[in-house]
């Protein structure tokens, strides 16, 4: 459920319930009711600003699955990246020329010194 997911990923960040609510900014009790399951449905709105909190994608707290731990390491680097390629000017539109530059650079890698 839902409030499992919230618990779980705010206790690996590192985060108290506390810290969560206000980074959040929701109330800890409407956070800690959430997290119990005594709230089953919270807001869509809450839900994103926890996620974003969490930097997990809405996703990963709404799906079903045991794989919650790979997903959200694979997103919070997949994430940060296509972020950084954005700030840098990247466009959608360019990434099959940045793909060849990336096999490239790992062909060269590859190769004895």
């Amino acid at each position: 459920m839902i409030g499992e997911k919230i618990a779980e990923i705010r206790k690996q960040r590192g985060y108290s319930l506390t810290e969560l609510a206000e980074l959040a900014n929701i109330s800890k009790s409407y956070l800690s009711n959430i997290e119990r399951n005594l709230n089953k449905n919270p807001s869509l709105k809450v839900v994103i600003k926890i996620a974003k909190v969490l930097k997990v994608d809405l996703l990963t707290l709404l799906k079903n699955g045991s794989d919650l731990e790979t997903h959200i390491y694979i997103e919070k680097e997949w994430v940060e990246f296509v972020n950084e390629l954005k700030e840098m000017g990247v466009e959608k539109e360019q990434l099959e020329q940045y793909k060849t530059l990336i096999e490239f650079i790992r062909w060269k890698n590859q190769q004895p010194e």
